[in-house]
């Protein structure tokens, strides 16, 4: 057998194995996607592979869950889309400019501050869940939009994250800005920004999708319907007596939707970011 030969031979293999690790990671998402499709009586009645081809398909779980008088899945759905934008938008500017002065600006203790926020990233959410809760309910924000939104807007992570892409900066391009009178700041929004689209591509999905799936936090400072995001909401559908699980995966597809949509449209910039922060440091 010739060389090329068995070089072919390795890279079906290969191939044929990353297909059906694939496969196995995406089952779960698409078994959802399918069981959103088929008639209550239907989704457990098959759990072997033909449960991935539907003998009939429905669209009633989705009429039934946005038009639903128990649970209002816009208005929660709206809660998740205003709350973590809001948090991711926040997010990239404040964490962005910290790790651009943690970098660029010489000052005292900068690396003890660092060695900071590095330490606090190692630290547990829940171990800062009653401090967290009790500052927040000192400033009356309980059932109110900040108390979703101002307690995740720094990121000791994406301060990192920032940080390392901005240590393989070209300096060239700044000293460029400098010699022609711009300021730190104005080096930041018209040179930095602009070509730091991948490490804040990343921080947004990242920030994105830990927010979005946030579940613990939302439902302890969230009790009023009014403000309750979407992964709150879904669990008003196991309240009742009888459980239509064709509705709930119904929901769970469509609260998936956002996060893909995000993947998809960030993914070159995604994949090159997480390449390009860890580089350095």
């Amino acid at each position: 057998m010739s060389y090329q030969t068995k070089e072919k031979m390795k890279k079906v293999f290969l191939s044929i194995v990353i297909l059906v690790l694939g496969f196995l990671f995406i089952a779960p998402l698409l078994w959802m996607i399918i069981a959103s499709i088929k008639p209550e009586t239907m989704i457990f009645k098959d759990m072997g592979f033909s449960a991935f081809f539907p003998k009939e398909v429905t669209f009633d779980n989705y009429m039934a869950i946005l038009f639903s008088e128990r649970v209002n899945f816009f208005h929660y759905m709206w809660n998740s889309i205003l709350t973590v934008s809001l948090t991711v938008l926040f997010g990239l500017f404040v964490n962005s400019l910290c790790a651009y002065a943690l970098v660029k600006l010489k000052f005292p203790f900068s690396n003890f501050i660092l060695l900071v926020i590095i330490a606090l990233y190692v630290v547990p959410f829940e171990s800062m869940l009653i401090p967290l809760y009790i500052v927040v309910n000192s400033l009356g924000w309980i059932n109110e939009y900040p108390a979703l939104i101002v307690p995740f807007i720094a990121s000791a992570f994406n301060i990192f994250l920032f940080r390392q892409f901005f240590m393989g900066f070209p300096k060239e391009l700044e000293e460029a800005a400098m010699l022609d009178g711009a300021s730190p700041w104005q080096t930041f929004w018209r040179v930095v920004v602009p070509n730091s689209k991948p490490v804040f591509a990343t921080a947004a999905i990242l920030t994105f999708v830990s927010q979005w799936s946030d579940f613990m936090w939302p439902l302890i400072v969230a009790t009023d319907k009014k403000i309750q995001t979407v992964q709150v909401g879904i669990q008003y559908l196991f309240a009742d007596r009888t459980i239509e699980y064709g509705q709930i995966m119904a929901a769970l597809t469509l609260t998936t939707i956002p996060v893909i949509l995000i993947f998809i449209f960030f993914q070159r910039y995604y994949v090159q970011g997480i390449t390009s922060s860890g580089v350095k440091g």
